[in-house]
């Protein structure tokens, strides 16, 4: 009884320690990844390589459609969080960019440890806010059309630029800031020649000395390639100061805002203006 007692215990232990010994990698394999594992990494680079030979072919419904699957099957692995940031990619090359910047934005809050990731895609939004300025807001149909998407769009470049310095993508959002002062020093000085034509010369004057101290000269930064329109912003604005100045009889005024532009815009054609006007005063005695 005693010995049928002890074989039917040690059975059961012989059977646990075997169970226990089978599921137990031996020491010599334990740095090897298991096959399971290794197996669901390479479905899911499967799966995004496929879904990149749709996306690079710019099918881009299709390959959206590929990578929520990446998303969705392989949701524990690095190529869920690229098939992410794909799916923006590809509403912004559909130019969607609101949905678009949406989709970013959502990446920007679910992956905060990511900096390469997350840089890129910061550039993408400050990219995308930039393209959905409507070109409208130019136009001078009122003098005071809004302006809320460019200063959006100036903030959010501005905020990359100060956040990532040295990002590979800084060079091109560097460029965007440039466009879009460029556009908001031209709106001001829209808005303040409304005014001088309206002879409100106060408004005209709060407008211009608004452009100079809030917006840099665009063609100043040496990463922003400025179209010919754009260079001297700065001496235009300063001319259409002084000649407010002149209007109002602040001749004071008048002659220094000449006498920067000779200073520091010698080369240009402002310059020639600001030098002629220069002359007539000395030549009237004012």
């Amino acid at each position: 009884m005693v010995g049928n007692r002890r074989s039917s215990l040690v059975v059961p232990a012989v059977i646990a320690v075997i169970a226990v010994t089978a599921g137990t990698p031996l020491s010599g394999c334990e740095s090897e990844p298991p096959k399971t594992a290794l197996g669901y990494t390479e479905g899911a680079k499967r799966a995004y390589d496929q879904a990149m030979e749709q996306f690079d072919a710019h099918q881009w419904i299709e390959a959206q459609t590929l990578m929520q699957e990446v998303k969705r099957k392989y949701s524990y692995s690095k190529y869920a969080r690229l098939a992410e940031l794909r799916i923006a990619d590809a509403d912004f090359e559909q130019e969607k960019f609101s949905d678009a910047i949406r989709e970013y934005k959502e990446f920007v809050h679910a992956h905060r440890s990511d900096e390469e990731d997350i840089a890129y895609a910061r550039s993408r939004i400050a990219d995308g806010t930039y393209a959905e300025i409507p070109d409208s807001v130019l136009m001078p149909a009122s003098e005071e059309r809004d302006q809320a998407s460019v200063v959006d769009a100036y903030k959010e470049l501005q905020a990359f630029v100060a956040d990532y310095p040295n990002a590979k993508e800084t060079a091109h959002v560097r460029d965007l800031i440039g466009k879009v002062t460029s556009r908001l020093i031209r709106h001001e000085l829209y808005v303040a020649r409304f005014y001088l034509a309206k002879d409100n010369y106060d408004a005209a004057v709060a407008r211009i000395r608004y452009a100079l101290a809030k917006y840099p000269d665009p063609a100043s930064s040496a990463s922003f390639t400025a179209a010919p329109e754009d260079i001297g912003l700065e001496a235009e604005a300063l001319l259409l100061l002084g000649e407010t100045f002149l209007k109002m009889h602040k001749w004071d005024d008048a002659r220094q805002s000449f006498e920067a532009i000779v200073r520091t815009h010698g080369r240009t054609s402002v310059a020639v203006q600001a030098r002629n006007y220069l002359t007539s005063m000395h030549n009237r005695g004012v």
